[in-house]
């Protein structure tokens, strides 16, 4: 099991966390009006199995992991994230399921807590556009690992506009990055192949001028 305890993360991760703990109380308001298609999408394309053992990466508030759990009483769900408010309202939303076959914890995701070949799906959304491009063979290596052989990763990015009208979003980035936690479209594609993931499916998807990509690939 390749975990550190980030008891020390280094100060680009403290300052993340204070951020989101800060937007945690409004987080909702942005994540169900500008992501929710691209959201829905992703657990359409995750086809969780009931009785499965799922992790989802980045659990925000809970709002996708609600539905995980929705889908899979009969099995196993993990959820991490880094920033302590935000679990608190993940563990309100889940609690409200009806279902204790969970766990959320505080983690990062460069060193995933659970041993390796544990997972039959990975879900990590909207975090890949908020770390360091150096970071992203850490995170796609850990997330490969904890995957079972053939287990199923969908990520959700926000990325790279496509059309003329979607690029409101890319300008407000370019100009006030810091407000949103230097969030900026990209493409993952590449980095999930150099680190042997087989890309099944990609997805463009847009809610209110807000482009994300959705992409289901197999370990």
């Amino acid at each position: 099991m390749a975990y550190v305890s980030p008891l020390h993360p280094p100060a680009s991760t403290v300052r993340t966390v204070q951020k989101y703990d800060f937007i945690s109380a409004f987080y909702d308001i942005f994540g169900i009006t500008m992501e929710s298609k691209a959201r829905d999408r992703s657990l359409e394309l995750s086809e969780i199995t009931n009785g499965e053992r799922v992790l989802e990466v980045a659990v925000g508030t809970g709002i996708n992991f609600r539905e995980i759990l929705r889908r899979n009483r009969d099995g196993w769900s993990d959820g991490i994230d880094i920033s302590q408010k935000m679990l608190q309202r993940a563990n309100k939303r889940a609690a409200k399921t009806g279902t204790d076959n969970y766990t959320l914890q505080r983690a990062d995701c460069r060193a995933l807590p659970y041993e390796d070949n544990t997972f039959d799906l990975l879900i990590n959304q909207y975090m890949f556009d908020i770390m360091p491009t150096v970071d992203y063979g850490k995170i796609v290596t850990e997330f490969r690992r904890v995957l079972k052989p053939n287990g199923r990763l969908v990520i959700v990015n926000t990325t790279l506009p496509e059309r003329p009208v979607d690029r409101t979003l890319e300008w407000i980035f370019s100009v006030y990055p810091k407000s949103f936690s230097q969030c900026r479209g990209i493409l993952v594609r590449p980095y999930l192949e150099k680190f042997r993931f087989r890309v099944i499916r990609r997805e463009y998807v847009v809610n209110l001028s807000f482009p994300s990509e959705v992409i289901l690939s197999h370990k």
